[in-house]
């Protein structure tokens, strides 16, 4: 559910050996799928590369667009690299210096999409790392005689079905700092006011965290109640379980060391619809974690998105970067229980039109002058 890089004052050690442990016994017993949820931490692959995406959008609605990728090692498979990639881009690979003094691959690719249709048809082909994501682009154009507007939004759709907005969780400055990139959260976290950036970023992850396991309950029970709403009675409905969700994340909490074992038996399945609707139930209940693990798990690698607009930009939900492009974060976080759009508009003067808009005002004016002069 969660692509989350390790925190400094983790054990990687122990929580690598923490997944491990968990991954076999889910192999081994499906339902312990829906107890590695509250396992937060996820470990990213040796093999994903550093990845920023940049399109710059034309005038015409033709996009430029380029990916560059830094990765340890000369490894660029395909299918690991986040976004659709063939033969068809332009490519140039170098051996660079990182700031570090590290020895790193840079693999540098452009390719020119005439239009936002191009890229879609390579996103409904996509056999890249994100391919299990469903994403888009859009791009509209609007004349409006001074001037001509233009909006561009690359859209991921959500993974869940009956989850909770973040912003149900989180006020606007923990949003803000929720969908920040990682260079300003770093930066500001170790500034002279990092004590109050530390504390805002502890909120955060608490609330984040708080957010997380809610979904993973309310879609279970979305799940279930569909799965069981032919047959089920009136204490059944998804309104009704959804009333009773808080109670249902009480019992989790309070039995989660064993979960396994008492999920297995039936033992929180009862506790939750009672024991008669717990033995008949038992399959779909079962079916519904699986359905709940495919839609939470989401395996996506991270990477930056940027955009350059053509004129002056007059709205964005992005984050303005050091060269002056636009910049979005691409986390599976974001996208988990609505969808991310990440959009921005611009616009550029019709020179044109002044022109005939002054030269007529001048006629107007000429005309007015001479009929007052004949008086």
């Amino acid at each position: 559910m969660v692509n989350r890089k390790l925190k400094e004052g983790n054990n990687p050690g122990s929580l690598i050996k923490i997944m491990k442990d968990l991954i076999c016994n889910v192999m081994k017993n499906k339902s312990l799928k829906f107890a590695v949820f509250f396992i937060l931490v996820m470990i990213a692959s040796c093999d994903e590369p550093e990845t920023v995406v940049t399109n710059i959008i034309h005038p015409d609605g033709s996009v430029t667009r380029r990916i560059e990728m830094k990765n340890r090692e000369n490894k660029f498979k395909r299918s690991n690299i986040q976004v659709p990639f063939d033969t068809t881009w332009i490519v140039r690979d170098s051996l660079e210096i990182d700031e570090k003094g590290d020895t790193i691959w840079v693999k540098r690719a452009e390719k020119l999409f005439k239009s936002v249709d191009e890229i879609n048809r390579d996103y409904l082909a996509d056999s890249s790392s994100n391919k299990t994501v469903k994403r888009r682009t859009e791009f509209t154009k609007k004349f409006m005689w001074f001037n001509t507007e233009y909006r561009f939004a690359e859209i991921i759709d959500e993974t869940l079905l009956f989850g909770y907005p973040v912003s149900d969780f989180l006020n606007g400055e923990e949003l803000l700092w929720f969908y920040s990139p990682e260079n300003i959260i770093d930066k500001k976290t170790g500034s002279p006011d990092s004590l109050k950036y530390k504390s805002l970023n502890d909120t955060v992850n608490k609330k984040v965290e708080d957010w997380e396991v809610r979904n993973i309950v309310s879609e279970w029970i979305g799940t279930f109640a569909k799965l069981t709403e032919k047959s089920a009675g009136d204490d059944m409905t998804e309104g009704t379980l959804k009333a009773r969700e808080n109670e249902f994340i009480d019992i989790i909490a309070q039995n989660q060391e064993h979960f396994d074992s008492l999920w297995t038996n039936g033992y929180l399945l009862k506790e939750f619809i009672g024991e008669a609707n717990s033995l008949k139930y038992k399959t779909e209940a079962d079916s519904s974690i699986e359905m709940v693990s495919d839609r939470c798990w989401v395996d996506f690698s991270n990477y930056i998105q940027r955009a350059g607009m053509p004129g002056k930009v007059i709205g964005t939900n992005g984050f303005i970067d050091t060269t002056g492009l636009l910049l979005w974060p691409v986390k599976s976080d974001f996208f988990l229980t609505t969808p991310y759009e990440m959009w921005a508009e611009s616009k550029t003067p019709n020179k044109w039109a002044w022109i005939v808009t002054g030269a007529f005002l001048l006629f107007v004016m000429a005309v007015i002058n001479f009929k007052a002069m004949r008086k």
